[in-house]
């Protein structure tokens, strides 16, 4: 992992293997699969931080992906073993925020996806727009690369 040339400094990483399921007709890791993928991470990587479900029970508030972009950039087939980095990118401090993805094969160290994901904090029981609390804005806050967004 050390070769690799993240777009940003310090990704939070997931190693992955395409598994056969994952293979479409087309004979490559289908777009649903890297959307699957992007949760995967983005769940792991805020639970890392101590920003964890049950402190969004508690407090009432979660963040929910509003938009997502991905850039497919090469192929991924069954049996590629793959690092997905991680960055929380963008956060307004109040109701807002956006992380990127790098999703790298290992066998020749292409970045064969990137990805960007933008979020808006929920109240969990109207499901509306509500501000973040403080005790996730800390977490947020600290965890904050910068990192051009579009």
């Amino acid at each position: 992992m050390s070769d690799i040339e993240w777009d940003l400094p310090t990704p939070y990483t997931l190693s992955l293997t395409v598994h056969e399921t994952d293979v479409d007709r087309l004979g490559h890791a289908n777009n649903v699969v890297y959307v699957r993928w992007l949760e995967d991470i983005s769940w792991a990587h805020i639970e890392s931080l101590g920003m964890t479900w049950e402190l969004q029970l508690r407090e009432g508030r979660a963040m929910a992906i509003t938009r997502t972009e991905i850039d497919y950039l090469g192929s991924a087939l069954a049996g590629d073993n793959l690092i997905l980095g991680t960055w929380l990118v963008d956060y307004d401090g109040r109701i807002r925020s956006a992380r990127r993805f790098q999703l790298v094969r290992c066998s020749d160290q292409r970045t064969i996806a990137r990805a960007i994901s933008r979020h808006a904090c929920i109240d969990l029981k109207t499901q509306r727009p509500a501000r973040i609390p403080q005790s996730i804005k800390t977490i947020m806050e600290g965890a904050l690369v910068r990192g051009d967004i579009d």
